[in-house]
């Protein structure tokens, strides 16, 4: 038997390694740890989830600071915003995580962390700088980063990434916003909240393209009512920068051009996993522009070289490489088979309101051909969510032709946190019946979870048929006022 330096090798310090290198060295597993960068935590800690959200937090409050007004507030005068202040805000943060991310933990755990870039010689074998580690099995969990656009000027154009935008010393006067998903329409509300004018351009005729189109609507036209300006149905020609600011020439669909100016672009427009470098020809193991060629136990083409994070190509949610890590660990180091399921993964677009999914919505419902039947809340009539001066939003429960539950969305107030009772109830089999006889804390927002499965079983319930048969057997006597 052949033997190797460790049992198991991880490219990659964010939440899918972490979560791999943390239990496999807990379980016994001689472990090593390979982060390209300084420091550990990935994307999500430094310029992605943490910040993100610390920016968000920071715009809402700015918000509501100058709308003290609408819950019966004497309006202070508001100063403007001082940037330096807000990053220096989200590095506190971030500082306050990385300890829980640091190298002393992992080592405490017993795993080893080294830097550098690593390269595979072999299907075992990887070289970081001068040195070689051999591990009996390999996870590559080297997340994503900016995909870069195509777009004519763009490489003699400064721009912005989620890289930059949360450590500027100075808040942008404007902005233009390329392209329309998650992180571009989280950005462009705190920004403009902020102070920045923005602009957001988009190609397709709808935000959060994967999104019902109601829900993205209504996102897009709360987002628009607070001074977001939306291009959509619009493609990039060219950008350059001018002594006017970075200029962006778009076309629409009739081919008429339009140029925009603006003092920052920030490109949001998808990611790429990051895969080149890593020697995978070496190793055997194939990939494309998605991300890693890998079967429902997230094996690659090599059965001992294991993918997790996005460079799975599926999911790019740090909770998705969470979830993965722990289907890896559990192959690799325990060997038991074990599958990656997403059938009910749930997901959070954090503007306000937010806008949370778990499994199919109904667009895809549709597109799979499984008729669905769809059944709706508003938030409007909600008792807390009025209480906070919140009333937009909806709830939708998705269902197919046997009234099985296949997915919910959320847009509403804190909905990411709403939408966590049905990770528990679908993932866990709940009957709806036993969602709708749950008794909530009033008043709650969460009740709109019990309200909207109870307009399913309010047609079945109080139907005539039912009527019918308690009026006969109890005598009842119907309607005391109005028609009978």
């Amino acid at each position: 038997m052949a033997k190797f330096d460790y049992d198991i090798g991880i490219l990659g310090g964010g939440s899918a390694g972490l979560t791999v290198a943390a239990g496999a060295a807990q379980f016994g597993a001689k472990t090593l740890l390979i982060e390209k960068e300084k420091v550990l935590g990935g994307d999500c800690l430094h310029y992605g989830c943490v910040p993100s959200k610390t920016l968000i937090k920071t715009a809402h409050v700015y918000h509501l600071m100058k709308n003290a007004s609408q819950f019966g507030l004497p309006q202070p005068e508001v100063m403007p915003v001082d940037f330096r202040d807000v990053s220096g805000r989200i590095r506190s943060v971030i500082s306050q995580i990385q300890a829980h991310d640091s190298v002393e933990r992992f080592c405490s755990l017993g795993a080893q962390v080294e830097f550098g870039d690593a390269e595979f010689l072999d299907e075992h074998l990887v070289r970081v700088g001068e040195r070689k580690y051999s591990a009996k099995n390999w996870v590559i969990a080297t997340g994503s980063s900016p995909d870069m656009p195509k777009i004519e000027g763009l490489n003699q154009t400064p721009y912005l990434t989620n890289k930059d935008i949360f450590y500027l010393n100075t808040l942008p006067k404007s902005m233009i916003i390329l392209g329309a998903g998650p992180i571009a329409i989280e950005m462009a509300q705190a920004f403009c909240r902020l102070g920045t004018k923005v602009s957001l351009i988009q190609r397709s005729s709808q935000i959060l393209s994967r999104e019902d189109r109601d829900m993205a609507d209504a996102v897009m036209q709360n987002l628009a009512a607070e001074g977001v300006q939306f291009y959509l149905d619009r493609s990039v020609v060219s950008v350059r920068n001018s002594e006017a600011g970075r200029e962006v020439v778009m076309r629409s669909k009739d081919n008429t051009k339009e140029t925009l100016v603006a003092e920052e672009i920030l490109v949001a427009m998808g990611r790429e996993p990051n895969l080149k470098g890593l020697g995978l020809e070496n190793a055997g193991v194939e990939f494309d522009h998605k991300g890693l060629k890998l079967d429902h136990r997230l094996r690659t083409t090599q059965k001992h070289i294991f993918g997790a994070g996005d460079v799975t190509g599926t999911y790019q949610f740090t909770h998705a490489a969470g979830y993965e890590g722990g289907v890896v660990l559990t192959n690799a180091v325990l060997r038991l088979p074990r599958k990656a399921d997403y059938t009910f993964f749930p997901w959070c677009t954090y503007t306000d309101p937010e806008l949370a999914n778990i499994g199919m919505n109904e667009t895809a419902a549709e597109e799979a051909g499984l008729q669905p039947a769809v059944w709706t809340e508003e938030f409007k009539m909600n008792e807390r969510g009025l209480t906070e001066g919140e009333g937009l939003g909806r709830i939708k429960l998705i269902l197919d032709a046997k009234e099985r539950p296949l997915g919910v969305q959320i847009l509403g107030l804190h909905a990411g946190e709403l939408i966590s009772e049905w990770v528990a109830a679908l993932n866990g089999g709940v009957k709806l019946s036993a969602v709708a006889g749950a008794v909530h804390p009033y008043p709650t927002l969460a009740e709109i979870n019990k309200r909207v499965v109870g307009n399913y079983f309010s047609g079945k319930i109080f139907s005539d048929k039912v009527k019918k048969t308690l009026k006969f057997f109890f005598h009842l006597r119907g309607r005391a006022c109005g028609e009978t």
